[in-house]
């Protein structure tokens, strides 16, 4: 009955609509439903409320979008917000006065931000950044599509209808939380969290007057912790699955901007973790009861694979090898939800090749013993993240004012 009010607490508050709140705690494809019990003294906040974030969205951004979105003045943010691009660039003039003082304070780190250690994931990044950019693009790429709310809340949204656009958009992020210059003044994180965070707020509003919508409202705290979990706790431990030698001081930066990353999206300081272990902690009490297979999801992994393919070298081997490294990534079961096929060539290879590839990267093994399939291997995950780097740079970051079109026929 709590979290029924917090609910309509917050629809009163006009920015989400009256729909069924019981499919909140819906759980993907009958697997057993999440029971939140991990503790606000594991945050970066070190308490809390111990709130179910399934039952908790973004109680700032949420009506603000919802009111600029009804009275029609979203076109011209995005035109004023356009050229807005450095961490230290003042806000443009004409922007409406109510999201103007939302942003002052969003664009704002946290209390509990290190510069120091800001700038030590940054170098963490450059070391180490063909694993992260291929963890976070190819893996958290392929574990987002498994995610039924978060498949659907793409696919039906603006963005799934052209692909391309929406995952130029998603590295834009990606790309800023690893740029050497990140969260220096003249770096773009702060500018593509704060607006990224507009976005989300903006689809909780408009997926509600979908057909597609569903029974519960998109993008609470818990959808948006399941989504950071697949990219700095999955790279951690497949840094750690790999045995990339890293420091712990590393460990901890690189963490660090991960949090100050969540806290500029919207996520709440009482379910950020405030360490690996509390992190391992929420990942696997919400990860598996938020996971499984959607039509939606198959069919955007085949896009965002099919892209790839094209971009490394159409018409040649290029899609198997895509197959077989996305699968290799995220594992069997994941790859099944997502209907990648199984390689018999490169399959097998990829287990033998990227192992070796990495000892050889981190100087543990001369290059004579890495099998001649590691530099397919390798020039395919270079071109990956080209692809999306390029395509990030062509393109910028705005709020929808619609929906995915509706086909006719559909």
């Amino acid at each position: 009955m709590a979290e029924l009010s917090r609910r309509k607490m917050l629809a009163s508050g006009g920015a989400l609509g009256a729909l069924g709140a019981l499919g909140m705690a819906t759980p993907a494809q009958g697997r057993t439903p999440m029971n939140w019990t991990w503790p606000p003294s594991g945050s970066v906040a070190g308490a809390g409320d111990g709130s179910d974030p399934r039952w908790v969205w973004d109680e700032e951004a949420d009506p603000l979008l919802a009111s600029l979105l009804d009275r029609g003045a979203v076109p011209e943010v995005n035109r004023l917000l356009w050229d807005w691009n450095r961490n230290d660039q003042p806000l443009p003039d004409g922007l409406p006065k109510d999201l103007r003082t939302f942003m002052e304070q969003a664009r704002r780190l946290p209390s509990w931000a290190d510069k120091g250690k800001l700038e030590a994931a940054a170098e963490f990044n450059k070391s180490r950044g063909l694993y992260l950019n291929l963890l976070n693009g190819v893996g958290g790429g392929m574990l987002s599509t498994a995610i039924p709310k978060e498949a659907r809340a793409v696919y039906y949204s603006k963005g799934g209808a052209d692909m391309e656009d929406r995952v130029a958009k998603t590295s834009i992020l990606g790309f800023a939380v690893g740029a050497l210059n990140a969260y220096r003044p003249d770096g773009n994180c702060i500018v593509n969290a704060v607006k990224t965070r507009l976005v989300h707020a903006a689809v909780r509003h408009l997926l509600q007057q979908s057909p597609h919508g569903g029974d519960s409202i998109p993008i609470s705290q818990n959808d948006m912790l399941v989504t950071w979990h697949t990219l700095p706790t999955f790279a951690m431990r497949k840094l750690r699955e790999w045995k990339v030698p890293l420091t712990g001081a590393e460990a901890e930066a690189y963490l660090h901007v991960w949090q100050v990353t969540a806290h500029l999206l919207g996520i709440k300081d009482e379910y950020v973790p405030a360490t690996w272990d509390a992190a391992n902690a929420q990942s696997d009490q919400i990860m598996p009861s938020s996971m499984g297979p959607t039509r939606e999801g198959v069919e955007l992994t085949d896009i965002l694979l099919g892209q790839l393919a094209e971009q490394t070298s159409p018409g040649s081997i290029s899609r198997p090898l895509c197959n077989a490294l996305a699968r290799y990534l995220v594992g069997d079961e994941v790859a099944d939800w997502d209907e990648i096929p199984r390689e018999p060539v490169w399959g097998p290879a990829m287990k033998i090749a990227w192992p070796a590839l990495v000892k050889f990267r981190e100087g543990l093994i001369p290059r004579p013993l890495v099998p001649e399939a590691a530099w397919a291997i390798d020039e395919a995950a270079r071109q990956y993240i080209l692809f999306y780097l390029t395509k990030g740079k062509e393109t910028k970051i705005d709020i929808p004012v619609i929906n995915r079109p509706e086909r006719a026929g559909r």
